[in-house]
């Protein structure tokens, strides 16, 4: 029996998802978290974590981080938007097992977990690509592969959500309309990001951030 954590800050898109797989007889939905806080409490009473980036301050990307930490062996798919292949790298790089997309079939959701728990991957092809190539651009740039985990450690987690924005080349006012802040306080964390990474410009801070191209 696969033992099923749900992720999502709606109660009803919980719902959604458990009714989908408690068809299924080798799929059991444990709980239903909120919260990143929940979610970790609850972590060591399942197999797999199905996350969703609807959480807010982008905390599916926090919870991947800090679920690895508190159980290394738990198996997180990430369900989400179809974002740029760079935002959805990045939470593999986290430690993801994989990204599943919410306009997605069941069955590939079911298919998802099912291959999750053996250990592998079925990443959508154009997705599988870029996974390939990141993987090319990390093995003859060890020194950047090295450093990549920690060269975000010093940023907050409204830093980080900035960082995220930014590097889909949002400007200041689409950054504080989807954070739904006020663009001078954008204007401070980016000023702060750019402090603490030690670069000079946003352009420099793409290339320079673990999830830049």
């Amino acid at each position: 029996m696969i033992r099923i954590l749900l992720v999502d800050s709606s109660r009803l898109i919980c719902g959604i998802f458990k009714a989908a797989l408690d068809h299924e007889s080798d799929l059991q939905v444990v709980d239903c978290a909120t919260t990143i806080e929940q979610a970790i409490e609850r972590i060591h009473a399942c197999d797999v974590v199905l996350v969703s980036t609807a959480l807010p301050n982008d905390g599916a990307y926090e919870f991947v981080q800090a679920a690895r930490k508190a159980n290394p062996q738990v198996k997180i798919l990430v369900v989400g938007m179809a974002e740029p292949k760079s935002a959805v790298i990045r939470h593999i790089e986290a430690g993801a097992a994989g990204y599943v997309y919410r306009d997605d079939s069941v069955d590939n959701l079911l298919n998802h977990i099912r291959a999750a728990c053996r250990d592998e991957a079925l990443p959508a092809p154009d997705l599988a690509a870029a996974l390939m190539a990141r993987l090319a651009e990390w093995a003859t740039s060890p020194k950047k592969a090295q450093s990549g985990s920690i060269e975000t450690a010093g940023l907050t987690r409204r830093e980080r959500a900035v960082l995220h924005l930014m590097e889909q080349q949002l400007s200041n006012r689409e950054i504080a309309n989807r954070l739904v802040i006020e663009v001078c306080t954008v204007k401070n964390h980016v000023h702060n990001i750019l402090t603490k990474l030690d670069v000079s410009s946003r352009r420099d801070l793409i290339g320079h951030s673990p999830s830049g191209n």
